[in-house]
């Protein structure tokens, strides 16, 4: 298998695997489900953050999927990376050393790195310096 082969593979698979966490989880999030309440509210954040973060993540996922947008899709991908590890250090801020807290919040943003790093071409900003 080719290089470019596999890295469209490692891409489409991880940019799936983040589509889907974000879209569920923002769903979940703006529905104000009661796990999603219970989650926010025991790390300190107040219950409407779920309205901001459940929009955004949804707007994200359809920025990373649709074809051009190419600097939308950076910032999408800054603003996962920036909720996913934030996310990792509220639970271990809290206190909350389980399983669940660490991997979700880990593994997504892990997806998100791999997704945005081997993106196709087409799907970069080129940059004028190089």
């Amino acid at each position: 298998m080719n290089n470019t082969k596999r890295n469209n593979i490692i891409y489409w698979v991880a940019t799936a695997l983040l589509a889907i966490g974000m879209l569920q989880s923002g769903i979940f999030a703006v529905l104000k489900t009661k796990q999603w309440v219970d989650l926010v509210t025991a790390l300190g954040y107040p219950v409407y953050f779920l309205y901001i973060l459940g929009i955004w993540k949804i707007l994200g996922v359809i920025a990373i999927l649709v074809p051009g947008f190419k600097l939308l899709k950076e910032w999408a991908y800054a603003g996962f990376f920036f909720a996913m590890t934030g996310a990792l250090v509220s639970h271990l801020a809290c206190g909350d050393f389980a399983a669940k807290a660490i991997m979700g919040p880990s593994f997504q943003a892990l997806f998100v790195f791999l997704s945005w790093y081997f993106r196709p071409a087409d799907r970069k900003i080129v940059s004028v310096n190089e």
